[in-house]
């Protein structure tokens, strides 16, 4: 297991879930709401992409080295965005290595088209994710934190019907962009309740409604409502994750009813903070990925980490999946920074 500080008096679970409950803490938690899985984890425990993805052990396996390698406070089974997609039955690009999933084809033109089966959750690509979480809730307890994930139903029209023709749609034809939150919205709910009842302790929710692509009163009108449905019959703590710029919309965020919320680097951190802090919202984030996690240098992070926790953000990783050639020394210098800015 990974080692612990001696000044640490808390678990990595206890951690994580008494700031998303806005209790004291004896350290700043290093959380991943998404990702950390690495080319070097995978190399480490020899379980690779794309076979991590569709076999529940190789899944577990290799999610167990973001809090057995790498030191975080949690542990995420669920790597990519696209296990909802395959078990609605779209083509997929599994990947590789070093390539996350993809959609080949939108194969849904109408919110009528699209059927929720009976055995939705006992399809390959989603039984998966709840089998994995299961192993690793008999092998950690409630020791680290488990971390399951869903896509909302924003996220899963774009690989249903299209990015370009939902936002289209949201001038030409909103009726049936609100189909379709209609029709999905139940999936989140359910795939979520599953990961929670087999041991994960918090689930992500994402939704890209972001900035780079769409403006706020966007998600104030289509995303809202739906999300203020949605996190009720959630039956735990449930974070929000949409990347890009969202600053502009972080107040209607606050309203959904989201645990916290995991937000990118594209945002000024102390403005998000500023933001949050007026709406009551908790922040998971926002360590830059491209420029600071994948091609900077431990000093890079620590000083981004140091940055972080000066705006007072309540649980520091990521922003968002991380890149797969990401250095592992750059991923572990987050919970060494971490530890030197609280322990100092």
């Amino acid at each position: 297991m990974s080692k612990r500080h001696p000044r640490e008096t808390m678990t990595p679970r206890e951690r994580v879930l008494a700031a998303l409950y806005g209790k004291k803490t004896d350290r700043i938690p290093v959380g991943n709401p998404t990702s950390v899985a690495t080319v070097e984890c995978m190399e480490a425990c020899g379980v690779y992409f794309p076979d991590a993805h569709l076999d529940a052990h190789k899944m577990a396996t290799l999610a167990a080295t973001g809090y057995e390698i790498l030191g975080y406070d949690t542990i995420a089974p669920y790597f990519s965005v696209q296990q909802e997609a395959a078990a609605f039955g779209c083509e997929m690009t599994w990947g590789d290595i070093d390539a996350m999933p993809d959609v080949r084809k939108n194969p849904f033109n109408s919110p009528e088209e699209i059927e929720i089966s009976g055995d939705f959750l006992e399809r390959p690509a989603t039984r998966t994710v709840i089998e994995a979480i299961r192993l690793l809730k008999k092998e950690y307890g409630d020791h680290v934190c488990l971390v399951g994930k869903v896509m909302g139903p924003w996220t899963l029209s774009y690989h249903l019907y299209g990015v370009q023709k939902l936002l289209m749609d949201t001038i030409l034809d909103p009726a049936k962009v609100h189909g379709f939150m209609k029709k999905l919205k139940q999936v989140p709910v359910m795939f979520a309740n599953a990961q929670l009842e087999a041991g994960a302790d918090v689930v992500t929710l994402a939704d890209h409604a972001t900035g780079d692509l769409v403006g706020p009163n966007t998600y104030r009108d289509f995303l809202l409502p739906v999300h203020q449905e949605i996190t009720p019959q959630i039956k735990g703590p449930a974070i929000l994750h949409i990347c890009g710029r969202t600053t502009d919309r972080m107040s209607h965020i606050a309203k959904a009813g989201f645990a916290a919320f995991h937000f990118d680097s594209k945002n000024d951190t102390l403005e998000a903070k500023t933001i949050a802090a007026r709406e009551g919202l908790l922040l998971v984030g926002n360590i830059n990925n491209p420029d600071v996690l994948y091609a900077g240098t431990p000093e890079d992070v620590k000083k981004r980490v140091f940055e972080a926790a000066e705006a007072g953000i309540e649980i520091i990783g990521p922003e968002c999946a991380v890149p797969l050639r990401t250095p592992n020394a750059n991923l572990k210098a987050v919970v060494e920074a971490v530890r030197e800015y609280c322990f100092r």
